[in-house]
């Protein structure tokens, strides 16, 4: 039994590290959301109560709108993502034991390494999700800041 022990708690490391990675990348993640979305709603009260002659503002605010909305999409995706990502982490590891405690059947093996590998596959499309929304955000800044001299 005492072996058996170990074998779960060696077989359960590696979904259990990276159940926390992703919660770290969920963490960021969700930063940035309630960034994004607090700056929309910022841009949509400004664009509400701006002088309507004011047409260098509005274009600006107008043209960076929709880019915020589509990166807010872009990282509700990605939360989305790892979320899903650390459920099947979560399943994989209760599967991983289930088979360690329940006779090691080959089918109770391949759930657990179908589940770790889905999980890593929404682990890297979130980060995908993640770099299109760091490219989005580095054109936003340029539209909000086209203005200003740099040296």
């Amino acid at each position: 039994m005492h072996e058996t022990v170990i074998e779960i708690i060696k077989g359960m490391l590696a979904p259990g590290i990276m159940i926390s990675a992703c919660g770290l990348l969920l963490l960021g993640m969700n930063n940035k959301y309630s960034m994004v979305v607090s700056r929309i709603r910022v841009l949509n009260m400004e664009y509400r109560q701006i002088d309507k002659n004011n047409k260098e503002r509005i274009n600006n605010i107008l043209l960076q709108l929709p880019m915020l909305i589509k990166r807010m999409r872009y990282l509700r995706n990605a939360v989305w993502l790892y979320t899903i990502a650390i459920g099947m982490f979560i399943f994989s590891m209760f599967s991983l034991g289930w088979y360690l405690l329940d006779g090691k059947t080959i089918l109770q093996s391949n759930i657990s390494g179908i589940l770790f590998i889905i999980a890593l596959i929404a682990v890297l499309y979130g980060v995908i999700y993640a770099a299109v929304e760091v490219r989005l955000c580095y054109k936003i800044l340029n539209i909000e800041t086209k203005n200003i001299p740099i040296d």
